[in-house]
């Protein structure tokens, strides 16, 4: 250690009271985190790019400082999904510290982890006060049955108005408008259903057919329109 002579010469003062970092909640126990093997948590967190062209919704499950699960969601940039793939391999066995010092290729999903960061080592974690924590595996059922994400994706101009194409229920097939052309309801396919019927044995049109759903007032409908074609 070297000190500066100014340091040197001062004659030593004692601090006096230390009461250490002031304690977290992790999974149900006030923590007093002095190591990253001291954090544990489940969270959520958003990162993104600077030229702000796709976002990445990044959920980790921490136990003893090390990441046991990781799910990464990217939205609005084909390259973002090879990242992913990368990133879920990676992040895994590391601990948090590491994680935040690892090029994750993707500017989102190094965003995201940085906030991540943040929110598990500050005790803001969705598990904060869930005792004992969430199991490995909770972060895959934010999925749902189909392990698909939820996604919204819907379209509108001046000129010819709103088109809905991808619902959280599964792509948009049919918009329902009533007689003065506002929309009413949609008609869609689950494509997580479609590939579970697919895969066990079903043909195409079958589980097509079987996975089609509409949710609103489409039966009232005065007509129903393809939102890709018309």
């Amino acid at each position: 250690m070297i000190y500066s002579h100014e340091v040197e010469t001062m004659c030593p003062v004692a601090q006096g009271v230390h009461h250490g970092a002031a304690p977290i909640p992790e999974e149900g126990k006030w923590v007093q985190s002095k190591e990253i093997k001291d954090i544990n948590g489940l969270t959520h967190g958003i990162g993104w790019c600077a030229p702000q062209q796709g976002a990445c919704k990044l959920t980790l499950n921490v136990k003893d400082g090390i990441i046991q699960e990781a799910l990464v969601e990217t939205i609005g940039c084909s390259g973002m999904t090879h990242s992913a793939a990368m990133a879920s391999e990676i992040l895994p066995g590391r601990t948090l510290l590491e994680a935040l010092n690892t090029d994750l290729v993707c500017d989102a999903i190094n965003t995201a982890m940085r906030e991540l960061f943040l929110q598990i080592v500050y005790g803001r974690t969705q598990s904060a006060f869930s005792e004992d924590g969430l199991p490995i595996g909770a972060g895959l059922e934010d999925l749902g049955k189909g392990l698909r994400s939820q996604v919204g994706t819907m379209y509108g101009t001046l000129k010819k108005g709103p088109r809905y194409l991808e619902m959280a229920e599964g792509y948009v097939t049919g918009i329902a408008l009533d007689e003065d052309d506002l929309i009413i309801g949609y008609k869609f396919i689950n494509f997580g259903k479609f590939m579970d019927f697919m895969k066990a044995g079903d043909d195409a049109q079958t589980a097509l057919t079987k996975s089609e759903g509409q949710y609103g007032r489409v039966d009232d409908a005065v007509k129903i329109v393809d939102p890709r074609k018309e």
